[in-house]
C-alpha cells in the first residue's frame, strides 16, 4: 500500500445525518477535556483526496485515482510531487457536484489535513503547507480554548453554526434551493498521533444529507466556479 488512508470521523452524538454504518463517539467530551484548543471547519461536500509523492488517492489507498473528476488534480500533482517528500496532502475535491453545488467557490481542492509519517500535524502547520502548494484551506469558521467551553454550549455553537449556509453559498441539489452547510468538522488544534485521529477529530453532518447514488459515476457534471457563473 502506497499510503494508509484517512481515518474514519467519528460523529458527535447530537449529530442528526449519522447512518446505520456510521460511527459515533459517545465519550467525545472526555476527548475534548483533553485538548487545548478546537477549531471548527466547514464539511464540505466533495470527495475526500490525498496528494502524496506516490499519486493521487481517492478513499482507498490501495492505489492511486484514475477518475475523470481527479484529471485536474491529478495535472496539478504532477507540478508538485518532488516537493511533497514526507508530507501527504488531504483535501476535499469540488470538481464533482454531489448532493450540494457551491455558488462561489474559486478552487476546486480545498486542503483540510496534513499528514507526516505517523503524526497528523496542526492546524497552522496546514494552513503553512497548503500555502506552500498554492492550495486553499476549507473555511475555518471558529476556534475556541476548551478552558472556555462547557459540553452544552459546545453543542449549541455547532447546532447553530451547521445550520448557517456555506460560506460559498450552498444549493441543494435534489431542490435546487438554497440549504444549509453539509456540517461541522471540528479538530484538535495542535498535531496528534496518526493512531489518535479518533480522539482529536469529530464532525457534524446535516439531517437528511443525500449520499451520492450508485449512478452518481455516470451522470455527475463539472462544478462552475464564481467567476464562470458572471460574478466578481
Amino acid at each position: 500500500m502506497l499510503s494508509q488512508k484517512y481515518g474514519r470521523t467519528y460523529h458527535f452524538p447530537f449529530s442528526p445525518g449519522t447512518t446505520s454504518d456510521d460511527r459515533i463517539n459517545h465519550t467525545y467530551w472526555d476527548d475534548i477535556q483533553q485538548i487545548k484548543t478546537l477549531i471548527h471547519t466547514e464539511k464540505l461536500d466533495g470527495e475526500n483526496n490525498c496528494l502524496n509523492q506516490f499519486g493521487v488517492f481517492a478513499r482507498s489507498h490501495a492505489a492511486p485515482t484514475t477518475s475523470a473528476w481527479t484529471t485536474q488534480l491529478r495535472e496539478r500533482w504532477e507540478l508538485i510531487k518532488r516537493d511533497l517528500g514526507e508530507i501527504e496532502l488531504f483535501g476535499e475535491n469540488l470538481y464533482a457536484v454531489h448532493s450540494i453545488e457551491y455558488k462561489q467557490i474559486e478552487s476546486y481542492y480545498y486542503i483540510f489535513a496534513v499528514r507526516c509519517l505517523d503524526k497528523w500535524l496542526s492546524w497552522e502547520e496546514v494552513k503553512f503547507y497548503a500555502a506552500m502548494f498554492d492550495l486553499p484551506t476549507v473555511p475555518e469558521i471558529a476556534a475556541h480554548s476548551v478552558n472556555n467551553l462547557t459540553k452544552d454550549s459546545l453543542e449549541k455553537q455547532i447546532i447553530a453554526l451547521a445550520n448557517e449556509p456555506s460560506i460559498f453559498g450552498s444549493i441543494d441539489t435534489q431542490t435546487e434551493e438554497d440549504c444549509t452547510r453539509e456540517g461541522i468538522v471540528t479538530r484538535n488544534a495542535e498535531e496528534y498521533a496518526a493512531k489518535d485521529f479518533a480522539h482529536n477529530v469529530f464532525k457534524y453532518v446535516r439531517k437528511g444529507h443525500v449520499k451520492t447514488g450508485e449512478h452518481w459515476t455516470r451522470n455527475w457534471k463539472r462544478a462552475q466556479l464564481i467567476w464562470e457563473r458572471g460574478k466578481i
